[in-house]
């Protein structure tokens, strides 16, 4: 290898460096690859392309380079600045995706190799206890648990006379939900009577609609759809302030991951619970990845549940969020769905609309549910492994026959960020649009949402993020391993 590709190498490793400083990960993986396809024998190349991919989520990837670096050098494990830490990184992304035992063989190999290293041995004591958590869980595990709700008389919960907010009655009102809303800003709660009612009367809104729920656009209404919110709760306020909040003439869908990083969780999932009662034909909910337990035990919302409301509030939640819509179909034109499309070519619409979504909870590693929730589209034809770890991606080939097949013109799908707020992929066949702008306070990506008339043209509307009070994201978070990433 001539020095002078050893050199050009190490520029653009430099300017993948600054990329990744200024929170531009795809430019910084975008150069980290390049360094690679120079010279492939550096095993930082590979290490720092893996933290890239890490914060992009990215994890089976950053698993992947993290291997290449520890096989070029096996010494590559210090969590300081001496060397870049890929026994470190590759334990991040294996607990991201929820892979423990891997991830302790990892802080166990750390640990092995810097015994005075306290942060490492802290977070080896951390991911055991997950490890044993996860094994009495499963142990204890019933089959087919009794409703949440069995266990809270919402009835006998009393508002005494202190509580200072507009009261709740049999039905939602626009009153109490603009009280709420500024209940919210204000660092406020609302009483947990009335998010019992709410979750309660939602989880018997959706249970009873469709797997794939069909919709269209009248002649002088209007749909709006967006991605992922992940509590950003004042983004979600920033998205109606511009676009209008929800009414006769205005529907929203919400394509899924509206729960956890962002630490104002519980505020979004009750606002969008209470627009769904009070206008359950005009506010629609997809179920994301984050609507699942294994998820929220991690990235922060049974932690927010617990420390603003109660664990009951949780489980209450957790049922509701398995009972969830997976896809809605918009105009015979479009399917939303949170992550993307499947393994098998024969999948068809009528498949969703048979899937009994009601007898699993949670979408498992794997079929059609995990699927729709998890997969992510690529540029090369073809189905490849996910670069998260969990599911697969596939490709633009893959997306014109589903499209084909199916009579639609395009999937619209969320469950990854985008720099501009949304991208077009797959000669306009797959659409990803994410609203989380500055996701976690620490990518520089707008948030996006799109607009949609009764001509069923796609309007995207991009906006930045907005000022939110000084709490961080995953404030929450029962596993603080994750605050690494």
């Amino acid at each position: 290898m001539a020095s002078a590709d050893v050199e050009a190498a190490t520029a653009l490793k430099l300017q993948g460096n600054k990329a990744f400083a200024e929170h531009d990960w795809p430019v910084a993986v975008d150069f980290y690859t390049q360094a690679i396809e120079k010279y492939d024998r550096e095993p930082s190349f590979f290490c720092n392309r893996a933290q890239a991919q890490i914060k992009l989520e990215a994890y089976g990837f950053a698993i992947a380079d993290a291997t290449k670096a520890l096989e070029l050098d096996p010494s590559y494990i210090k969590v300081g600045p001496i060397k870049p830490p890929a026994y470190w990184r590759r334990a991040i992304a294996n607990t991201a995706i929820l892979n423990y035992k891997a991830a302790l063989k990892d802080f166990k190999a750390v640990v092995r190799r810097e015994p005075n290293n306290r942060d490492a041995k802290l977070k080896l004591a951390e991911c055991e206890k997950l490890v044993r958590r996860i094994e009495f869980e499963k142990a204890i595990e019933v089959a087919e648990p009794p409703s949440a709700f069995e266990e809270v008389d919402i009835d006998a919960i009393v508002v005494d006379d202190k509580y200072d907010g507009v009261r709740l009655g049999n039905e939602m009102t626009q009153e109490f939900i603009d009280d709420m809303i500024e209940r919210f800003k204000n660092g406020k709660k609302i009483h947990r009577k009335y998010v019992f009612q709410i979750i309660k009367a939602v989880r018997d809104i959706v249970y009873a609609e469709p797997t794939m729920v069909e919709i269209g656009v009248e002649k002088g209404t209007k749909l709006t759809v967006c991605g992922d919110t992940h509590g950003q709760f004042f983004d979600l306020l920033e998205i109606f302030r511009r676009n209008g909040y929800p009414s006769d003439t205005h529907a929203y869908l919400f394509n899924g991951d509206f729960v956890d990083r962002g630490s104002w969780s519980t505020e979004i999932a009750l606002l969008l619970y209470a627009y769904k009662w009070l206008r359950p034909n005009q506010l629609f909910l997809n179920r994301g990845n984050h609507e699942t337990d294994d998820m929220n035990k991690v990235y922060g919302f049974e932690g927010e549940c617990k420390a603003k409301y109660t664990e009951a509030v949780f489980k209450v939640f957790s049922e509701s969020f398995s009972a969830l819509p997976l896809a809605t179909l918009i105009g015979n034109k479009y399917l939303v769905l949170h992550g993307g499309l499947f393994s098998d070519d024969k999948i068809t619409l009528d498949d969703i609309r048979k899937l009994n979504r009601h007898n699993q909870r949670q979408p498992g590693q794997q079929g059609l549910m995990m699927e729709m929730l998890w997969t992510d589209p690529q540029p090369q034809p073809g189905r490849g492994p996910s670069k998260r770890g969990v599911g697969l991606q596939f490709g633009p080939d893959v997306t014109k026959r589903f499209c084909e097949n199916n009579g639609l013109e395009a999937i619209i799908r969320s469950h990854e960020v985008r720099m501009e707020g949304y991208e077009v992929e797959h000669d306009g066949r797959c659409i990803t649009v994410f609203s989380a702008p500055k996701y976690c306070d620490t990518t520089e990506n707008k948030g996006a949402y799109i607009n949609i008339g009764s001509d069923l043209k796609l309007v995207y509307e991009v906006f930045e993020a907005v000022p939110h009070p000084n709490v961080r994201p995953m404030a929450y978070a029962q596993n603080s391993i994750l605050s690494m990433m």
